[in-house]
């Protein structure tokens, strides 16, 4: 497994427009596993204030644009899944599975 720094996350399938969300902390992992090499894990550490925009997603598919290790890279689009929402303190995390598309 290979992990990097995430730092830009926006949702591009919210209806017709794209939503940042500032991101406290984040963390994409490469999985790696021999099944299927292109499958990641996202953890995205958020303030609270989303965590209704997540949980009303539910389980449904979530296309995700996001930037890894440097705000200057090109970003990657993913086609992914919310495992979790979970309150951390002050704060949540939100982690997904998915694929890279592009």
């Amino acid at each position: 497994m290979k992990t990097f720094k995430l730092k830009l996350l926006k949702v591009l399938n919210a209806g017709d427009k794209e939503i940042n969300f500032p991101l406290l902390d984040g963390l994409i992992i490469n999985q790696e596993d021999e099944l299927d090499q292109n499958r990641w894990a996202i953890e995205a550490y958020l303030e609270k204030e989303h965590k209704v925009f997540f949980e009303k997603w539910g389980e449904k598919e979530i296309s995700l644009l996001v930037k890894i290790t440097r705000v200057e890279n090109e970003p990657v689009v993913f086609r992914a899944n919310i495992i979790s929402v979970n309150d951390i303190g002050e704060n949540i995390n939100v982690l997904f599975k998915g694929e890279m598309i592009r």
